[in-house]
């Protein structure tokens, strides 16, 4: 399979189904972030966190994949025939179960903080931001997308946020008060 097909070169792309829209389309904008979302998370990836922490980021890049798959697909038909494509309130509660855990070895939070401190820490809250933007461009879309998808993302802008806090701390950065 070539990388290239020359069928976007118009500035136009098919969606799953075989419509054909603009690379300016909302859903194409959606999943655009997410994928931007992905790579950030690759990036953390990439600077070797814990273990505990990369598998966590492991599974939610999967997860993005289907999100991803899910926004290309107006007809809401792949989740049903593609199993790794579907995601659920089940995947909702994993973030919560996740982020249950982080947090019980972080510090109470008593004031906003600054992004910043590691590296990769610094990474996970402009992937939290990114992650926030392709919310807002999936609650934008018409006709709405499944709620759970927002959900799911919404939640996940949680569960970065405390990453980016858990990895500073198992690194020994402290937080910057606002």
């Amino acid at each position: 399979m070539k990388i290239y097909t020359r069928t976007g070169d118009g500035g136009d792309t098919a969606l799953f189904g075989g419509t054909r829209v603009r690379k300016s389309d909302g859903r194409v904008d959606a999943y655009g972030e997410v994928d931007e979302l992905n790579a950030w998370l690759g990036f953390v990836r990439a600077s070797r966190p814990d273990a505990d922490v990369d598998a966590d980021l492991i599974q939610i890049q999967r997860d993005l994949f289907a999100l991803g798959a899910q926004l290309a697909d107006p007809s809401d038909t792949i989740a049903g025939r593609v199993a790794k494509a579907a995601l659920g309130d089940a995947d909702v509660a994993r973030l919560e179960r996740t982020i249950d855990r982080l947090e019980a070895d972080l510090p109470p939070l008593r004031n906003f903080i600054l992004a910043g401190g590691s590296p990769a820490g610094a990474a996970l809250h402009v992937a939290r931001a990114v992650c926030r933007r392709a919310e807002r461009r999936m609650v934008a879309l018409q006709p709405p997308v499944d709620p759970v998808l927002v959900r799911y993302v919404n939640r996940l802008s949680d569960l970065l946020f405390v990453l980016g806090r858990a990895v500073n701390h198992r690194a020994g950065v402290p937080e910057t008060e606002w």
